[in-house]
C-alpha cells in the first residue's frame, strides 16, 4: 500500500477522532500501460485527499483473472468494510473525487 503523509490526514478523523483513509485497491497486470496510467492518475490526487492503493496483479489469481481479466485496469475503493467498484480502462477522475470527497 501507498500511503500518503501524515499531514493529509489531519483533516478526515473516524467518529472516535483517530484518521482515517480510504482504501484503493487497483487491480493491474504486468506490462499494462492503462495500469500505470490509472496508478499515476490516481497518485495524482494524493495531495487532495488522505488514501492508500493497493496493487493487486490479477494474474496471481485465477479467481481474479475470471471477475477482471478483460476489464483490467479496475479501480475498487474499500471503506469501513463495503467495496465498490469505480471505474475500469481509464481513471473517471469525476468518480473517485466524489468518492474521495464523501469520506
Amino acid at each position: 500500500m501507498i500511503p500518503l503523509s501524515a499531514a493529509d490526514l489531519m483533516h478526515a478523523a473516524g467518529d472516535d477522532g483517530m484518521p482515517f483513509m480510504t482504501e484503493f485497491v487497483l487491480y493491474s497486470r504486468s506490462y499494462c500501460h492503462l495500469c500505470d496510467d490509472m496508478l499515476a492518475a490516481l497518485r495524482a490526487l494524493g495531495g487532495e485527499y488522505p488514501f492508500t492503493v493497493e496493487v493487486v496483479d490479477v494474474d496471481a489469481d485465477p479467481a481474479l483473472v475470471a471477475l477482471y481479466d478483460e476489464l483490467v485496469p479496475v479501480l475498487v475503493g474499500m471503506r469501513q468494510g463495503a467495496m465498490e467498484q469505480l471505474c475500469h480502462y481509464f481513471i473517471d477522475e469525476v468518480r473517485v473525487r466524489a468518492y474521495l470527497a464523501a469520506a
